[in-house]
């Protein structure tokens, strides 16, 4: 047999062996879809309880005429937009808003960079959930050149009494960060380009975040360690396992208000391995750049 013939004797042989493969792939994808749905109802009675307590948490708001403020930041498909979801599914919708801004027109351009931020502030009695936020200036739009290295820095010296006023004069500013690792907003990215029902949330930018991982890493250090500080805290929240970061957003949520009629039966104690605080978070990422030369998350 030449060795032509042999070649091609290999490569029919190769080719059910490469189907069988991809068949393997495909089933076990498939299985772990199946426990995916089994395991959904089980996940969402886990929130349920917490989801009643924000209840409480709302009218106490509503009684107390308070403003509460709940910053969403954080990398693309790093689990944001779910836990918002979870947090308000039962809420009034009288008195909560999710506010998720487009890109600025030209005339909000020209104002101050927080004008169009603070027209929607809370009244007296609401909670009002940004998903993302004015930090957009922090990390988004210097990465992409969106705002000049002038306008971020002047951001970064700003907002922390900016925040600290807000904070000064009653309103509840809790800001989350949702930290996910680069291999799994990779496979939340191959996920959505692959589900029809979630291509709508892939865009250009996102497209991106993959090639730009490490400067959006510099800009989150940077971020949270100028703007973390003992009056208006990051809190940084481990965004792997979506269901426990929903569980342990809440808590969180939950913590920051000593609100009437609560279960003390629950367990409102944010878990140490998914919830950590801004300064601590730095602290690890400095001990990962010395240990390894670059920051790791």
């Amino acid at each position: 047999m030449s060795l032509h013939e042999n070649a091609a004797e290999i490569e029919t042989t190769a080719e059910p062996v490469d189907e069988l493969s991809r068949l393997r792939s495909e089933l076990e994808n498939e299985r772990q879809k199946v426990k995916q749905l089994q395991k959904k109802p089980q996940r969402e009675a886990e929130l349920e309880p917490f989801q009643v307590e924000l209840l409480k948490l709302q009218r106490h708001l509503e009684k107390q005429d308070l403003r509460m403020i709940v910053l969403f930041e954080g990398r693309d498909a790093a689990g944001k937009g779910g836990t918002i979801r979870r947090v308000t599914r039962f809420m009034n919708v009288k008195h909560y808003r999710v506010v998720a801004l487009s890109k600025p027109t030209e005339e909000e351009r020209s104002q101050w960079y927080l004008q169009r931020y603070v027209a929607q502030f809370p009244r007296g009695g609401e909670m009002v959930l940004f998903d993302r936020s004015w930090y957009n200036r922090a990390m988004v739009e210097p990465v992409f050149g969106f705002c000049t290295d002038k306008e971020h820095e002047d951001f970064l010296r700003g907002v922390v009494g900016f925040e600290k006023d807000l904070v000064r004069q009653g309103t509840i500013l809790l800001k989350l960060y949702f930290s996910v690792t680069k291999d799994e907003q990779l496979r939340r990215f191959e996920r959505r380009l692959d589900d029809p029902l979630r291509q709508w949330k892939l865009s250009e930018v996102d497209l991106q975040a993959q090639d730009r991982w490490d400067e959006f890493t510099d800009r989150k250090y940077e971020m949270l360690r100028r703007t973390h500080t003992n009056v208006t805290p990051w809190t940084v929240i481990r965004s792997g396992d979506k269901h426990q970061a929903r569980l342990n957003a809440m808590r969180v949520m939950l913590g920051a208000i000593d609100y009437e009629d609560r279960d003390t039966s629950l367990n409102f104690v944010p878990d140490p391995s998914i919830v950590v605080s801004g300064s601590h978070e730095v602290e690890l990422m400095d001990a990962a750049r010395i240990r390894q030369g670059k920051f790791t998350h």
